[in-house]
């Protein structure tokens, strides 16, 4: 029987583990009430806990209890505390207001256990809302914590569902959001559209990354566009990429193009050792034979002597 499971909780959806005490077992989409850090809430059972959970949450600590499954007295107040977050959010909103602060309210959270509320609110700049704390305090009796967000994070909150149909991944399953880049899109051949490639928080999709390791993995092993290959066909050069289907568009003289398997290529040739065997062909052939060799090898070796041989009779003058 299963001591712990993995739980969602939180207005930001926050996937933890939660240990539990007692005979009653939880399935899937289990409403119960949770002890966290932050005080009484209400969670929903994803599974219970394994090594591989742990793996995926990349932690083995555990973030609180669970208390007891949800009752019909539970969910009675959790309606209580959804309609009081309503009427707190408006009231929040003027007070920020006549504090003329710079922020914008993006949504509130009231504790299942009213520990404390939390404001989640965006701004440009840093902002200095002690006065308005303070306010907020007096107005809701209850702790109030301040939580600066940022444009994804506010479609966690708020967005629910994505162009595919399903809710969105923030906001489902990711327990972080990676950093998604234009290449990621280029190398998938998706279309380079804003507007079809980007989020409901207006930034790239996240989904964008989840098969970006194995194109990258598979176009390592393809040759590179540029690339000089001899296939079956003949030599030729790359000039795409199928990187899923791991397969290349060759072209070869005379225009002709083919799509060659990554198993039909003989071997691979760098473009630059074409380029230079190419250049090399077309010099002038200069080599020297093995005789003009080693003569040219001997008379750089041994210096010529320029001084005339005579013998000593003939170096005296007045000799007849």
């Amino acid at each position: 029987m299963p001591d712990s499971y993995i739980v969602r909780y939180g207005s930001t959806r926050t996937v933890a583990e939660f240990s539990f005490k007692g005979p009653q077992q939880f399935a899937r989409s289990d409403s119960v009430v949770i002890r966290s850090s932050r005080g009484t809430e209400w969670g929903e059972v994803l599974c219970p806990a394994t090594d591989a959970t742990r793996k995926y949450l990349k932690s083995e600590e555990q973030a609180g209890r669970i208390l007891r499954a949800a009752d019909d007295e539970a969910w009675t107040k959790r309606d209580e505390m959804l309609a009081r977050e309503q009427e707190v959010f408006k009231e929040a909103r003027q007070i920020i207001r006549d504090h003329k602060l710079n922020m914008t309210l993006v949504d509130i959270e009231c504790l299942f256990g009213g520990e404390r509320v939390v404001f989640y609110y965006l701004a440009e700049q840093r902002v200095d809302f002690r006065e308005l704390v303070k306010t907020l305090a007096r107005s809701f009796q209850s702790r109030i914590e301040m939580r600066q967000i940022g444009v994804r994070d506010e479609a966690k909150l708020l967005a629910d569902f994505g162009d595919c149909g399903r809710p969105v991944c923030c906001g489902s399953h990711l327990t972080e959001m990676p950093p998604v880049s234009m290449k990621m899109a280029k190398m998938q051949k998706a279309t380079l559209d804003p507007n079809k490639i980007s989020g409901r928080c207006g930034r790239l999709k996240c989904c964008l990354r989840y098969e970006f390791d194995t194109y990258e993995e598979y176009r390592r092993e393809l040759p590179s566009n540029g690339t000089i290959v001899v296939t079956k066909q003949g030599q030729g050069k790359v000039v795409a990429q199928e990187i899923l289907a791991k397969k290349v568009l060759v072209s070869y003289d005379g225009g002709r193009r083919m799509i060659v398997d990554l198993s039909e290529i003989l071997t691979t040739i760098s473009s630059k050792k074409a380029a230079s065997d190419a250049a090399g062909k077309s010099k002038p052939d200069q080599e020297s034979s093995p005789d003009t060799a080693s003569a040219n090898a001997d008379s750089k070796s041994k210096p010529t002597d320029t001084r005339q041989n005579s013998s000593p009779s003939d170096s005296n003058p007045d000799r007849p």
